[in-house]
């Protein structure tokens, strides 16, 4: 193959050198004592595993720590042939690199940020600090109608469904998660194989495909729900209405790519087209939704069911409060997904302006489930461009309960931001299906390194709480962040906003505009009140 052609020309013209060396005297020598090395290192680079790079590119992988202190874009060109910039931020990622692979990660010299920028952001310490244990970051999840109840960390592994990632690239995060105790969410694709090698703690997604537990028409299937909803690893459920990425859009899985571990996985035939439509066929009305949520939580054994969106039309999330208040019915937890997270490809207009940035739509979460007084039944979980312990506390002195992160935990296992994932070509075999790339990708060691990132971002977020003088994450307020705003002024999150008290939507005494959304939903439909 072509990512071994260099090593193998070295390899064959070092023997050959070597030979002639041997035969013709010193004259050749010298050109051995350079090809020898290389052949040597390439064979390093093969047996290595450490970094799947060089497994999967040995010699001329080395040129990507070169071109990483020249330009960026200069990596990309020379694995995926795409010069466009680099669509995360190379500080975040390192960030995450180090904590993976458990190096000292601090900053001499001060912040390299402008403090006085625009919507620059901080959280105010205290004179007073207070220590605070890792075991005070866990949060537990489960409504008054939940009868198996999960204690979880207040990170983990947002959805990464198997098919998207390679097999390995799956195997690395669930066993990572096994050894930090917290949990992975397995995507829409359904629970495969290798979410069970690992045993660690499962979030079984389930989207418009129902893979995993669907008839042969596509339809929802009871009966094979509660079969997997039953394994131990299952510890929550969760109804995927849309994601950051795409919000409102159905995908296709084209049949070439169906291959039989992802038919398995899918319950699916292999080899056939399939389609994950943009809405649910179980349900079609808020109330319905409520009554499908009570089914899955009796099917699983009472185990905890929530939803996860992309904010979209405020009054549809209304009409679900609504439906909550008169079946008497709530989910034990909502992930909130921001529009500008995503790792999955999708079109550019959905990827750039489609549905609610991740604040922004926590917030309006935050608001509609204290307003109509459901806030201290439900968790809320918040997931988008996660990444350090800091954006854990923005999000969390918001109203999140818990954050999950996607492409933080894919660079722990090695992703390196390619851009490849649609070619099957991804150079570390985290996104490809691909057996030979897929295989450079050393199980053992990115599951350590998975387990270092989650254990030193907690480490960091107990420390950042300690300074505020917190003892929990649970203790954070709005009162506690503040930003700077355009005028230069800067506010504590609790001004920036508008923010309304318990119970207000029901009496009516909230702010005009959320009020206008809350008149406009209908628990018995997603359509707005004329």
């Amino acid at each position: 193959m072509l990512r071994y052609s260099v090593f193998y020309i070295i390899a064959v013209l070092a023997v050959a050198f070597a030979h002639l060396a041997r035969e013709s005297g010193h004259n050749y020598y010298w050109a051995f004592s350079i090809l020898g090395p290389l052949a040597l290192l390439g064979i390093w680079d093969l047996v290595q595993t450490r970094h799947s790079v060089l497994r999967n590119y040995p010699i001329i992988g080395h040129l990507r720590w070169l071109f990483e202190e020249i330009r960026p874009e200069l990596r990309q060109y020379f694995f995926t042939g795409d010069k466009e910039e680099e669509p995360f931020n190379r500080d975040q990622r390192s960030l995450v690199y180090q904590r993976a692979k458990d190096v000292e990660d601090n900053t001499p010299f001060g912040t390299k940020l402008d403090v006085y920028e625009e919507n620059y952001a901080w959280l105010n310490h205290s004179m007073a600090p207070k220590p605070i244990s890792e075991a005070a970051c866990r949060t537990l999840v489960g409504g008054p109608d939940c009868k198996q109840p999960y204690s979880a960390s207040v990170l983990n592994i947002s959805a990464l469904s198997f098919g998207a990632l390679s097999g390995n690239a799956i195997a690395a995060l669930n066993k990572g998660a096994k050894l930090g105790n917290f949990a992975h969410d397995t995507g829409e694709g359904s629970i495969s194989r290798y979410h069970r090698s690992g045993g660690g703690d499962l979030i079984w997604e389930i989207g418009t495909g129902y893979f995993g537990c669907r008839k042969e028409d596509g339809s929802f299937c009871a009966d094979t729900f509660a079969a997997r909803a039953s394994e131990e690893q299952v510890r929550m459920i969760e109804i995927k209405l849309s994601q950051g990425a795409k919000p409102g859009h159905g995908g296709i899985l084209p049949g070439a790519k169906v291959t039989p571990e992802i038919a398995e996985a899918r319950d699916v035939p292999q080899g056939q087209d399939v389609i994950s439509p943009p809405a649910h066929s179980a349900f079609s009305t808020p109330i319905q939704m409520m009554e499908f949520i009570a089914v899955l939580r009796e099917k699983s054994g009472g185990k905890p069911v929530g939803f996860k969106l992309c904010v979209g039309h405020r009054w549809e999330f209304m009409a679900l409060c609504k439906a909550m208040i008169e079946t008497g019915i709530a989910p034990d937890f909502i992930v909130v997904d921001g529009s500008e997270g995503g790792t999955g490809a999708a079109p550019l207009e959905f990827t750039d302006h489609i549905g609610t940035p991740l604040v922004d739509g926590l917030a309006f979460v935050q608001n509609a489930l204290v307003g109509s007084g459901l806030r201290g039944k439900i968790s809320v979980a918040a997931s988008g461009k996660v990444i350090s312990a800091f954006d854990m506390v923005k999000l969390m002195s918001l109203g999140a309960d818990w954050v999950n992160a996607a492409r933080a935990f894919m660079f722990a296992v090695g992703c390196i931001q390619s851009q490849a994932c649609h070619t099957n070509r991804c150079p570390t075999g985290v996104a490809t299906q691909d057996k030979r790339r897929q295989a450079a990708l050393d199980v053992d060691d990115k599951a350590k390194r998975v387990f270092n990132y989650h254990r030193n971002t907690i480490h960091a977020l107990t420390e950042v709480l300690s300074s505020a003088g917190l003892a929990s994450p649970e203790d954070l307020r709005r009162e506690h962040f503040w930003v700077r705003d355009g005028d230069s002024i800067a506010h504590p999150a609790e001004e920036r906003g508008q923010w309304i008290a318990q119970g207000s939507l029901l009496d009516g005494s909230a702010f005009d505009r959320i009020m206008r959304y809350w008149n406009m939903a209908q628990a018995d439909t997603f359509a707005p009140k004329n």
